[in-house]
C-alpha cells in the first residue's frame, strides 16, 4: 500500500492504480511494481522496478508507457517522467518513452509483435480467469448444477468484487455487460453449449491457475530481488504548508 497525504499524490497513484501487469493481470501498485514517485513544481517522476532484469521487454515497455500515459490524464500534474530501473533493456525503453517514440520506434526490428494484440491476449485471459472464479462461486453457493450454467446471466450473478472484476474484463473486451447476457462465453461472445460446459470450466481453471500462480511467484521474486529496498515511496515538494 502507498501512503498518500495530498489530492495530489492521491491522483499520482489512482492513476498508476489503473496500470497492470498483462500477464498477471493486477495493478503494478498492488504488485509492488512502483520503485519512487516524486512530485515537484515541473511535474511528476516515477521509478518502476520489476521481479527481475530479464523480464520480457514488451511487458515491461508496456507497463511503462501505460503509467505514462495514466499519469498524463490527472490534471495539472506538469511533466510526465517514468523511468524503468534495474532492466537490461532500461536505457532503450527510457530513451524511446522519453522521446514518445512508441514501442516500434524503441525497439525497432527487435519489436516482434504489435503492443495491442498482446493487450488483447491478455485480456481475454483475465476474462476467463474471471469468468471462471464467479461461475465456481455460483456452484459453491447455490442449487445451481454444472448442466444449468450454460443459461447462466449476469444479472443471476451476486454482486461483489468478483462480478464487478468480471463486468471490467467483459468491457475491456468488448463483450455486452446487460443483466440478461450470458456468463459462460468464449471470446467473441459467443454462448458455450451446454455440453461443452465442463471443458471451458477446465480450461478456464487452468488459465486463472496459471495467472494466480504467476503472480505469486513474481511477488517472491520481487521480494527477494528488493528485500532491502521499501518501494512506493512519495516525495512531495509541491505540497502546500
Amino acid at each position: 500500500m502507498i501512503a498518500v497525504a495530498t489530492p495530489l499524490q492521491l491522483e499520482v497513484v489512482a492513476a498508476l492504480a489503473t496500470v497492470v501487469d498483462p500477464e498477471l493481470d493486477q495493478p503494478i501498485t498492488e504488485l509492488g511494481f512502483v520503485k519512487s514517485i516524486r512530485i515537484d513544481k515541473a511535474g511528476v517522476t516515477v521509478h518502476l522496478r520489476l521481479p527481475t532484469s530479464f523480464c520480457a521487454p514488451n511487458f515491461a515497455y508496456l507497463m511503462a508507457s501505460d503509467a505514462v500515459d495514466a499519469l498524463r490524464r490527472v490534471p495539472e500534474v506538469g511533466r510526465v517522467t517514468v523511468l524503468l530501473d534495474d532492466h537490461h533493456d532500461s536505457d532503450k525503453i527510457n530513451a524511446g518513452l522519453a522521446a514518445n517514440a512508441g514501442y516500434v520506434g524503441t525497439f525497432g526490428t527487435e519489436a516482434d509483435q504489435d503492443l495491442d494484440e498482446l493487450r488483447r491476449t491478455f485480456q481475454r485471459k483475465a476474462h476467463t480467469a474471471a469468468m471462471e472464479r464467479s461461475v465456481m462461486a455460483v456452484l459453491r453457493s447455490t442449487a445451481t448444477t454444472v448442466e444449468e450454467l450454460a443459461g447462466l446471466t449476469l444479472g443471476q450473478l451476486p454482486g461483489g468484487p468478483q462480478k464487478e472484476a468480471l463486468l471490467r474484463r467483459r468491457t475491456d473486451i468488448g463483450l455486452g455487460i446487460r443483466p440478461d447476457d450470458l456468463v459462460l462465453v468464449d471470446d467473441d461472445g459467443v454462448p458455450v453449449p451446454a455440453d461443452a460446459v465442463p471443458l471451458r470450466l477446465r480450461f478456464a481453471k487452468a488459465v486463472r491457475i496459471s495467472v494466480e500462480g504467476n503472480a505469486h511467484f513474481c511477488r517472491g521474486l520481487l521480494a527477494t530481488r528488493y528485500d532491502d529496498e521499501p518501494g512506493g515511496l512519495i516525495t512531495d515538494t509541491r505540497r502546500t504548508k
